[in-house]
This record gives structure tokens, sequence and C-alpha cells, in this order.
């Protein structure tokens, strides 16, 4: 192994989970924030920082691909400070790469984000920032969940134009499909390298055929927002979730939580789609990791007013869930658990999945060589113990 005269770091003495599968105890070889080694037992290095891992997991660094907020903090709040709040409180979850995720609102609103978003791209608190997730406005109504139905429109090339050309950090957009000019949407944004993603949708399964033609391969919040079987004028339909099943080229995300995705329905998406094609996403607003009671979802000037209890955010009326809660280390544990997948399964769907999603699987969601070292050890219970981000111990 080539470790030239750099400072090198060891996380030794622990289980590594990575790609599906466990290597056994083993250490790995860290230098200028990249891996250069994965090798068996306690590899002898002279002159490195160790960190012993106590027999517990060494594992990727978990991706969280929607996260709207954490620890009181909401994306929508719009100040540099809410935004690295709620990468500090992921972090501590496991978290080392986040992509922040909106909800649908008026324009200026959003502006306002993708400028605040342009200064904390690169902090170096919490976990790292991978690019913007916009989630709407373009839904439809019928299927809005806790979305605000003042702001649900079509799709309007003058208006996502002039959003296009305010960030360059945009890597996907969440929207429903049979809407009027969503494919054209779609079209534009496979152009520009950005991920359409299906979402609050009534579209049925002729109409997803259609989509994954115009690059609308990924599924947000599958369940969540979205039809099963249906019947028009008599007839049934298969739906958006059936069409998520049938078509092997989508992947899908699940709120595992265990409570917008109930156990028996994270068995059947993974023993239909594999671990392959589903990525865990916390789709957390600002209650994850606060008590128990009245917030907000969205922005503290716009937003809605919910409750949280029995582990989700619901609508005022507890008609409706409002949001998540979940951490990404409560994701992994409930799939390993509730979902009764081997724990290195779970592990892949919060880490190689979620970056290969999000064409990032080529430096980040495995502990191999060349890639970065985000890493996170956790413990049986999947509690985090140790965080590192390109090799440099947070947590």
């Amino acid at each position: 192994m080539e470790t030239e005269k750099k400072q090198i770091t060891k996380i030794y003495n622990g289980h590594i989970l990575t790609s599906g599968k466990d290597l056994g105890i083993g250490s790995v070889i860290i230098t200028d924030g990249k891996i250069i080694g994965v090798e068996s037992g306690d590899y002898e290095v002279a002159n490195c920082i160790c960190y012993d891992a106590h027999g517990s997991y060494i594992a990727p660094g978990f991706i969280d691909i929607h996260t709207h907020g954490a620890g009181n903090s909401d994306f929508m709040d719009c100040t540099e400070e809410d935004c690295l709040n709620i990468a500090r409180t992921h972090l501590c979850h496991g978290t080392t790469l986040l992509f922040p995720t909106t909800l649908a609102s008026d324009n200026q609103e959003l502006l306002r984000f993708l400028d605040v978003y342009d200064k904390v791209k690169t902090q170096h608190q919490g976990a790292a920032f991978g690019g913007l997730h916009l989630e709407g406005p373009y839904f439809a109504h019928a299927f809005r969940g806790a979305q605000d139905a003042r702001y649900l429109r079509n799709p309007i090339p003058s208006e996502y134009l002039a959003i296009l050309e305010r960030s360059q950090d945009i890597v996907r957009w969440s929207i429903a499909p049979e809407l009027p000019g969503a494919l054209e949407f779609g079209d534009l944004l496979c152009q520009r390298g950005i991920l359409p993603s299906i979402a609050h949708t009534d579209a049925i399964y002729e109409d997803i055929v259609e989509a994954v033609k115009h690059g609308f391969t990924h599924i947000t919040h599958f369940y969540s927002c979205m039809n099963g079987i249906t019947r028009r004028n008599a007839f049934r339909y298969a739906g958006c979730i059936e069409a998520g099943y049938l078509l092997d080229n989508i992947t899908i995300e699940l709120i595992a939580d265990g409570i917008h995705v109930p156990a028996p329905l994270m068995k059947l998406a993974v023993k239909n789609k594999g671990a392959e094609k589903v990525a865990l996403i916390t789709d957390s607003m600002r209650g994850a990791g606060m008590p128990e009671g009245e917030s907000i979802l969205g922005g503290r000037e716009k937003g809605q007013k919910v409750i949280i209890e029995d582990g989700v955010a619901k609508l005022p009326d507890r008609q409706a869930f409002a949001g998540s809660v979940a951490t990404a280390d409560r994701l992994v544990r409930n799939m390993h658990r509730m979902g009764e997948r081997p724990l290195t399964e779970a592990v892949r769907m919060m880490t190689q999945t979620p970056a290969e999603i999000m064409g990032i699987q080529n430096r980040k969601g495995q502990i191999a060589r060349g890639y970065d070292a985000d890493i996170v050890i956790f413990d049986k219970e999947v509690q985090i113990q140790q965080v590192f981000i390109n090799g440099e111990k947070l947590i």
C-alpha cells in the first residue's frame, strides 16, 4: 500500500459493512480525505492516527437524499444558521451527506432559499450538502398531502427557467408527471443533468410508462401521496405504486419510520425491488431530533402549524401526516428489525443505493479504495458512536 509521507488515519477493530456485505473485522486506511486501503484485521500502519471501533460496525456514512429539516430548523426558514443547525443535527444520527429539500412555496421564498444555500453549500459544521432537491410546486391537488394547496400549479416554462438560471445547485426536482407541460419539463431537466422525480401524483400506470421515456426514473416517498389501483369510468387501472413495482428501471425511496411506511409495506417493497432499487429517506421536517408537541411544517413565517406525536408530524385535525421526524439511524434500525432485512442490506439502502440514484456512486456510498472517507461507526442497536467526513472525525 502506498502511504507516501502524508498523515494516515486508521479506523480498525470493527465489522466493515459495505456494498451489501459484511467484510468481517478489519481496518480502513485513510489519507487526504480518501480511503486508500481496506484490510482484514488490525492492519499495521506506522505513525498513524488510530480510532478503535471496539467491535462495532464500520459503514459508509449515511446519505439522505430527501430531508426538509431537523433540530427545530427547516431549510425554508431561509437562514444560514438554520441550514447549519440541520446539518449538525443530522450528523449526530450518522448522516454525512444530505440533499436539502424544499416545499411548495411562492417564488420569492424559494429564490431566497436558493441564495442562502449558495452561501452555506460548502459548510463543514455538519453533514455535507450534496445539492438541492426541489419538491414542488408542480403537484396534483388531489395528492398534495401536507403540501400547501395555495402554491400548487402546472409547470410554467418562464417560471422554472428563471429558477434554473438562479441556481446551478439543483440536482433533483419532484413533479407530478401527468400535469400539462411536465414531460417537456422532464426532458429539460435531463438535458441539464437534473433528476426528474415522480411525486404527489394522480398518474396511472400508462402515465408513468410515458414519463419514464422523459427521464422520470425515480419515485419520491413511495406509497405516500400517489395512487394504487384505481377506477375511472368504471374501469380499473394500475396506479403509480404498481408502476413502481412493474418497471425495473424505476428506483424508489421509502420513509422507513414505521409509520408512513409500516413493516408489511417495507417488506413488500424490498422483496419486489431489491435493496439495489430502494433508498431510505427521512423526509424529515424540523421536528426531527425534537420532543413531541406543536411545530411548524415549512418556514417559520409562512409554514403550517402541525403536531408531533406518536413519532410523526400530523396536521392539526390529525386526519393526515404532515411529515416525518425520522433520522437516518432510525431508518436503518427499522429496516433491519421491522423490515426483517439483513443489516448489510439496510445499510446499503442508506448508502450505496442513494449514491447510485444521485449519480455519485463513484465516490460516495462505499468503503473502498479511492472513495471519500465518509464513515459512520455504530453498535448492534444502530446507536451512532463516531462519524467521519473526508476522514475527519466530527463525532
